[in-house]
C-alpha cells in the first residue's frame, strides 16, 4: 500500500514557518508559549517521523531498525500533541493549582499517557500496536492510540467550556475550531490508512492558535518588552477567576511625568527599558519567576505565585534600593521616586475591580517615604470594598431615592452676610456607610450613572428653591456642580432647562460650577451647552481655579461670572511669593468684572485677609462645613438675623 507524503511535507512547510514566526515575535517566555512551543517541536519531530517512516515503507525497505524507530517515533510523538494541547488549555486558563488540588480528575487526565507508554514498551517485546517484521501493520491495540487522544480532546472541550469566560472571542473560536480540525482529521485517517492528512490537519490548527491566540502585540509591550497592560488585565482576572493566590510588587514611578516633560519622549522611553531590564535582572538573579508587567505611565507590576511567594519581601527590598540609585539620562542625572506596595490577592484584594482602583494611582494619595508599602495598611477594607462594590452602591441609592444634598454657605464681604451657598452631593449607604464625593462621581461618571445623579441632585435643588424656607433665607442663588462627563453630553441643556421649566425656577437662582478639569476641554459641545445655558440666564463659574489644568485663555473665552480660588492658596497664604501671585490674580480678575469666590478658609485671620483684598466671597469651615437641608436653613435664618 503506497502512501503519498506530499501533504506531510506542506504540513512541515507550515509547521516551519509558524515555529519561525513564534521565535521572531519573541513568543518564548511565559508558560503558555513555552507549551506552544513544545507543540511545535512535537508535531514537526511527528511528520519528520512521518515522512521518514512512510518513505521506509513506499521503498519496502528491510531495515527493521530503522522502520521500527521511524514508526515508534512518529505514532508515539503524534500522540503527544493531544496531553500537550490540554497542558496547553490548562496554562490558559491559568487552572494548574486548581488540578493539583483534586487527585483523582489529575488521575483522569495522566491516565491515558501512561496507558500509551505502557503499550509502547509492550510492543517493543510483542507487536500490540503495530509490526515491521512484513510491511507496516496496526496491531490489535492499536485503537489505544485514538481512544487515548481522544480523552485529551474530550477534556480540552470540557475545559474550554468550563472557563470559557475567561476567552476572548478571537481565542475561543482559534481553540475551538482547532479540536474539530485535528478530531476530524484523526478520524479520517482511522478510516482511510493511505490519507497522510492527520499531520497537515495539525499544521492548520497550529496555524488558527498562532494567530488567533499567540498575539503578542496584543500582550508584549514595545517599549520595555515586558507584558503590556492588556496581558496584565486578562491575567489578574483570570486568577481573580480562579482563586489563585497571588502576591504582586506594585511599583509605580511618582515622579515619571515630570521626568518625561524635562527628558522627552526618546529619552524616557530608554529610562523606561532601563527600569524594565533592573526588574528582569533582579527577579533572575533571585529565581522568582514572576510574570513580569509594564502598565502605563511608569507603573510596573510583578505577580508571583506558587512557593515563589516566600520571596517578594526580598526582592522587593532588593528593587527598591536599586532604583533609589541615580540614572544617568542623556548627560542628566535622573533620581526616581519609586512607590512600591506588595499586594495579596486574593487575601487583602479581594476582586479584579479593586486592584484596578487600588494600584492606579496610591503614589498620589500617599506621601514618598522610600520605605515598601502593605496594602492592607495604606486603605481600609472598607474603602477597598466600597470602590469593589460602588456600582451596586449607585444602583441602590438611586433606587431607594437615598442621595442628599448638602448646602455649604457663601458668605458675601460686601453685605456681610451670606447670599447664596453651594450644593453639594452626599450618600450614606446602609451597608458600607459613608461613601466619599471623589469615589462616588469617578464611579458614576464611568458608569454613566452620573447623569441620572445630576438630575436628582438638580430637581432637589429646584424643589428647595421654589419652597418657602428658601424665599425666607433672602439668599439670591444656589451653586450646582457640573461634572466633565454632564457638561460633555450634548442632552444636558434640554435636561436642566425641562426641570426648571417643570418648577418654573427664575435662571438667575442658579449657577453652575465646571471645574478647571472641565475648562481643559475644548470640545465642541460642552462650548454649544455652555453657550444655550447662558442664553437661557444661567450664570457660570470656574471651580478649583488654579489647580493646574486650565490656562487664561480658556477663562477669557468662557461666559463666566464668578472664579472659586481653590483652596491650595489659602494653604499656602504664608508664603510671600504666594501672597504676591493671589493679589495679582485677585487684581487680574477684578479687572475683568469677574467674582471671585474663596474656598478652604477656616480662621478670622484668612477671613479679614481676603476681604481685604476685596475678594467677594467666602467660603469654609470657618463658617460651616457642608450641612443637610434642614440645618443649612437653621444656620442662615440665625446667621443673617445676627
Amino acid at each position: 500500500m503506497v502512501k503519498n507524503i506530499n501533504l506531510d511535507i506542506a504540513g512541515l512547510i507550515f509547521m516551519v514557518v509558524i515555529l519561525f514566526s513564534c521565535i521572531s515575535r519573541k513568543m518564548t517566555r511565559g508558560l503558555s508559549n513555552r507549551t506552544f512551543l513544545a507543540i511545535m517541536v512535537a508535531a514537526i519531530l511527528a511528520v519528520l517521523f512521518d515522512i521518514t517512516a512512510v518513505t521506509l515503507d513506499n521503498s519496502q525497505s528491510h531495515n527493521l531498525l530503522a522502520l521500527e524507530i521511524a514508526h515508534s517515533g512518529y505514532l508515539l510523538t503524534h500522540f503527544m500533541n493531544a496531553p500537550l494541547h490540554l497542558l496547553f488549555i490548562l496554562s490558559l486558563t491559568d487552572s494548574w493549582h486548581k488540578l493539583r488540588k483534586h487527585i483523582l480528575l489529575e488521575a483522569a487526565m495522566i491516565l491515558p499517557f501512561v496507558a500509551v507508554v505502557f503499550a509502547f514498551i509492550v510492543n517493543a517485546f510483542s507487536p500490540v500496536l503495530f509490526s515491521v517484521r512484513h510491511g507496516y501493520e496496526r496491531g490489535p491495540w492499536f485503537p489505544l492510540l485514538y481512544i487515548s487522544a481522544s480523552c485529551y480532546i474530550v477534556y480540552e472541550l470540557l475545559y474550554i467550556i468550563r472557563y470559557y469566560q475567561i476567552f476572548d472571542r478571537g481565542s475561543f473560536l482559534a481553540i475551538g475550531a482547532a479540536i474539530p480540525i485535528s478530531g476530524g482529521s484523526m478520524l479520517l485517517q482511522m478510516a482511510h490508512p493511505r490519507t497522510l492528512i492527520e499531520m497537515f490537519a495539525t499544521s492548520i490548527s497550529l496555524m488558527l492558535i498562532s494567530i488567533g491566540v499567540q498575539r503578542p502585540e496584543n500582550y508584549i509591550d514595545s517599549f520595555t518588552q515586558l507584558l503590556k497592560h492588556s496581558a496584565y488585565v486578562h491575567d489578574m482576572k483570570r486568577s481573580f477567576y480562579n482563586k489563585k493566590h497571588v502576591r504582586i510588587i506594585m511599583l509605580n514611578i511618582g515622579n515619571f511625568h515630570a521626568i518625561q516633560s524635562m527628558v522627552g519622549f526618546d529619552a524616557s522611553t530608554e529610562m523606561l527599558f532601563h527600569i524594565a531590564n533592573k526588574i528582569r535582572a533582579i527577579d533572575k538573579q533571585m529565581q522568582g519567576h514572576a510574570e513580569l508587567y509594564y502598565l502605563d505611565s511608569g507603573r510596573y507590576r510583578m505577580v508571583f505565585s506558587g512557593k515563589y511567594i516566600e520571596r517578594v519581601e526580598a526582592i522587593a527590598d532588593v528593587l527598591n534600593k536599586e532604583l533609589k540609585k541615580h540614572m544617568n539620562i542623556n548627560g542628566l542625572d535622573i533620581s526616581l521616586t519609586p512607590f512600591i506596595v506588595l499586594a495579596r490577592c486574593p487575601e487583602e484584594i479581594t476582586s479584579f475591580r479593586m486592584l484596578m482602583y487600588f494600584g492606579s494611582d496610591f503614589h498620589k494619595k500617599n506621601p514618598y517615604t522610600g520605605q515598601i508599602m502593605n496594602a492592607g495598611e495604606l486603605y481600609s477594607q472598607n474603602q477597598l470594598n466600597i470602590q469593589n462594590n460602588i456600582d451596586e452602591i449607585i444602583d441602590r441609592a438611586i433606587e431607594s431615592n437615598s442621595f442628599q444634598v448638602y448646602y455649604q454657605p457663601i458668605y458675601s464681604t460686601s453685605h456681610g452676610k451670606f447670599i447664596s451657598a453651594e450644593a453639594l452631593l452626599r450618600l450614606n449607604d446602609p451597608e458600607h456607610g459613608y461613601i466619599s464625593p471623589e469615589t462616588l462621581v469617578t464611579a458614576a461618571e464611568q458608569s454613566g450613572a452620573i447623569h441620572r445623579i445630576g438630575e436628582i441632585v438638580f430637581e432637589e435643588v429646584c424643589q428647595f428653591i421654589i419652597s418657602d424656607e428658601f424665599k425666607d433665607l433672602g439668599l439670591d442663588y444656589i451653586e450646582i456642580n457640573l461634572s466633565v462627563a454632564q457638561i460633555m453630553n450634548s442632552d444636558l441643556p434640554d435636561r436642566l432647562l425641562s426641570i426648571m421649566q417643570k418648577y418654573k425656577i427664575p435662571p438667575d437662582k442658579i449657577n453652575l460650577e465646571i471645574t478647571e478639569t472641565a475648562a481643559a476641554y475644548t470640545q465642541r459641545v460642552m462650548l454649544e451647552n455652555i453657550s444655550r445655558l447662558k442664553e437661557a440666564g444661567l450664570s457660570f463659574s470656574l471651580d478649583d481655579y488654579g489647580t493646574g489644568y486650565s490656562n487664561m485663555q480658556r477663562v477669557i473665552q468662557l461666559p463666566l461670572k464668578i472664579i472659586k480660588l481653590d483652596k491650595s492658596f489659602v494653604d499656602e497664604h504664608n508664603n510671600p511669593k504666594m501672597w504676591i501671585f493671589l493679589k495679582n490674580t485677585v487684581k487680574m480678575l477684578k479687572d475683568m468684572n469677574m467674582e471671585i469666590v474663596v474656598e478652604g478658609v477656616e480662621s478670622q485671620e484668612m477671613l479679614e485677609a481676603f476681604s481685604d483684598m476685596e475678594c467677594d466671597f467666602i467660603q469654609g469651615y470657618y463658617f460651616s462645613k457642608p450641612i443637610p437641608k434642614e440645618d443649612f436653613v437653621a444656620f442662615i435664618s440665625e446667621a443673617n438675623r445676627a
